[in-house]
């Protein structure tokens, strides 16, 4: 009987663990893509959100600075208005990347010293991974997206 105790005592043994870990193994290959594309409509929303929140400053910025237009360049949204920026986007924004997407803010030209339009553009870093559309909007405010190529003014806006 002090035998068998003995042998309790020692644990599992190498085929057991090696189970165990085929298992949980098999487990994580099913849930790990089933998660990761459960954040794509996450960094979507955000990216909507983002474009929304760029249009919105931009519209403050302007009607405070009607003899400038718009701003030159997102950096100018972002920050303190001790460090000379306006504060009204995030700084993560302004650097032109959030939540999995890469935005670029192109400044229209000037007409009579301001600049009067633009246009700015959310695609995600990873398509299929970060996010699937992509995103298009000028100074009219509409945002307009692409599944399966780049988003213009010419693409379905987003209700």
């Amino acid at each position: 009987m002090r035998k068998r105790n003995r042998n309790r005592d020692r644990g599992f043994t190498l085929i057991e663990l090696l189970i165990v870990v085929t298992i949980i193994l098999i487990i994580a290959a099913f849930t790990i893509p089933k998660l990761t594309k459960s954040t794509i409509p996450a960094h979507e929303t955000s990216a909507i959100a983002s474009i929304r929140a760029i249009n919105e400053a931009e519209m403050i910025y302007a009607s405070s600075h009607p003899d400038v237009g718009f701003t030159p360049d997102l950096a100018m949204l972002g920050g303190t208005t001790q460090t000379g920026g306006e504060g009204t986007i995030d700084n993560n924004l302004a650097s032109g990347r959030k939540s999995g997407y890469t935005f670029t803010y192109t400044p229209g030209e000037k007409v009579n010293g301001a600049i009067r339009s633009y246009t700015i553009t959310g695609v995600p870093d990873q398509v299929g991974t970060t996010g699937q559309r992509r995103f298009y909007s000028d100074e009219a405010g509409e945002i307009h997206y692409n599944s399966s190529g780049v988003a213009d003014a010419t693409s379905q806006v987003i209700q």
